[in-house]
């Protein structure tokens, strides 16, 4: 079932609102992507070696998990 006739049928907002949030979704978008890619250099420059500390981080979690499980039985 579509929203849209429920938007349609009882307004919470108006025309106006509802184009001032596409319109501030859009704009918000094509710059948070503009600003990730200028920086996207930086980036990897700086941050070499963060996707090891988040594979530990899992490890680390998921090794919690199996004493929490293997304590239980």
């Amino acid at each position: 079932m579509s929203a849209l006739p429920l938007v349609l049928k009882d307004p919470m907002f108006s025309s106006g609102q509802i184009n001032f949030g596409i319109g501030f979704f859009l704009v918000f978008v094509v710059i948070i992507s503009f600003m990730y890619l200028k920086d996207k250099k930086l980036h990897k420059k700086n941050y070499k070696g963060v996707f090891w500390i988040l594979i530990g981080f899992i490890a680390f979690i998921l090794l919690l998990v199996a004493i929490k499980f293997g304590l239980q039985k």
